[in-house]
């Protein structure tokens, strides 16, 4: 096949890489599950797993989607604990700082221990189908019944935590259940969506901190040409998904994204069978 460049990716490759990046960009904001959508190409079309430099580069890409889009949010978030610091007094910045690193907690503890679990048996397409179609429901019964004006407090903020834990299994959605878990709690659409989209920055930066040390100890070649047109592509896709979410969620709901998943869900049921 034709090579690009000089790196050594084809064509072919290429464009896969491209695909690939574009679905994990919205995917790993929107409530509707990466792995669920990141297993179909391999499956559907019989294309190689891109490998951990692949993987580094998408997370990389999303990271710099959601802080470049956060960027006056997490400008005030720093200045104003540092300001927080100097008074010896908890401030909105402070607070919101504090709930931040609370909530990752439990996904950071469940990464750790369980992560030899979900890199094995629960990468299963029935755990997938089942994941997605069951957190997919859950997302629409939120919507329904949950939702409101309350603020963030120190209860609801551990329980979406939590929440954010069980994202280990394949096919939940971290960003899908963050949101449930928000909206159960009595935050608004937005505020959910907003606040779980702060939530991923530590999570995603942790996760591929820990594949870009990974990498690093392989030893494996890199095609630097694939790896930065994979992250552009990521970031890109990611920002302006990101961008359009937050612009429509509040008048929209998460009803579309419910009905997606359970018609996902059952392609996946029928396809493990």
């Amino acid at each position: 096949m034709e090579k690009i460049g000089g790196a050594g990716a084809t064509v072919t490759e290429t464009m896969q890489a491209i695909v690939l990046a574009v679905i994990q960009g919205l995917t790993e904001f929107l409530p509707i599950s990466s792995s669920a959508h990141l297993i179909l190409p391999p499956l559907l079309l019989g294309w190689q797993d891109q490998g951990l430099a692949f993987d580094v580069a998408v997370h990389v890409g999303s990271l710099v989607a959601v802080v470049v889009y956060f960027r006056h949010d997490l400008s005030q978030l720093v200045s104003g604990s540092w300001q927080s610091i100097q008074q010896g007094v908890l401030n909105s910045s402070s607070r919101m700082l504090l709930f931040l690193i609370v909530a990752t907690i439990p996904a950071g503890l469940a990464g750790i221990v369980f992560k030899d679990v979900v890199a094995g048996d629960l990468r299963a397409l029935m755990v997938i189908a089942i994941s997605t179609l069951v957190f997919g429901v859950l997302l629409g019964l939120a919507d329904r019944l949950g939702g409101g004006r309350a603020q963030l407090s120190w209860g609801n903020v551990c329980l979406i935590g939590l929440a954010q834990a069980l994202a280990i299994i394949p096919g939940t959605s971290r960003s899908g259940i963050t949101m449930t878990a928000a909206l159960f709690c009595g935050l608004g659409r937005e505020e959910a969506a907003r606040f779980s989209f702060l939530l991923s920055i530590p999570i995603i930066a942790a996760a591929g901190l820990l594949q870009g040390l990974e990498l690093a100890g392989s030893g494996a070649t890199v095609d630097w040409s694939l790896i930065l047109t994979a992250t552009l592509v990521s970031a890109v896709t990611a920002y302006l998904c990101v961008r359009w979410f937050l612009a429509l969620i509040g008048t929209m709901g998460f009803m579309p994204f419910v009905l997606y998943r359970v018609a996902l869900g059952l392609l996946l049921l029928w396809l493990a069978w």
